[in-house]
């Protein structure tokens, strides 16, 4: 179905808008009950989670380049949110979380490519590397 080198530009589209989303849902209940001081220290935790998390759900189906497809789920979010709030000046804090988004796709592109290679070689016949 993929073949190596393709990138499934959809699915990470869709993952890096849904991380976002998931970002605003897991901070706008904290920071509703706890106060706005919270967003500080919620959203950089939010973001790395929730583009781990879409970023190990795009690298299912992959065959390769799952990093890159993770770190693209953290590239979408983060311009998602800028785009949100129109490229304004913002603070420290969300700084560092655009970073977690990245970081947190790249991770999830590497835990999705670790489960993948149990799987590959399961499938890979005797004497065979599984490499093209």
């Amino acid at each position: 179905m993929n073949t190596y080198g393709e990138i499934r530009w959809p699915r990470v589209l869709l993952a890096g808008f849904l991380a976002e989303v998931l970002v605003i849902a897991l901070v706008i209940p904290f920071a509703l009950l706890l106060g706005k001081n919270t967003l500080t220290y919620t959203a950089p935790a939010a973001s790395l989670l929730a583009c781990f998390v879409f970023a190990i759900w795009v690298g299912r189906p992959l065959n390769s380049r799952f990093v890159l497809h993770g770190i693209l789920v953290g590239v979408v979010a983060t311009l998602i949110y800028v785009a949100l709030t129109r490229g304004r000046p913002e603070p420290a804090a969300y700084l560092v979380a655009h970073g977690l988004k990245i970081f947190g796709g790249a991770a999830g592109g590497l835990v999705a490519a670790r489960r993948q290679k149990p799987a590959q070689q399961l499938h890979t016949p005797a004497g065979e590397t599984g490499r093209p």
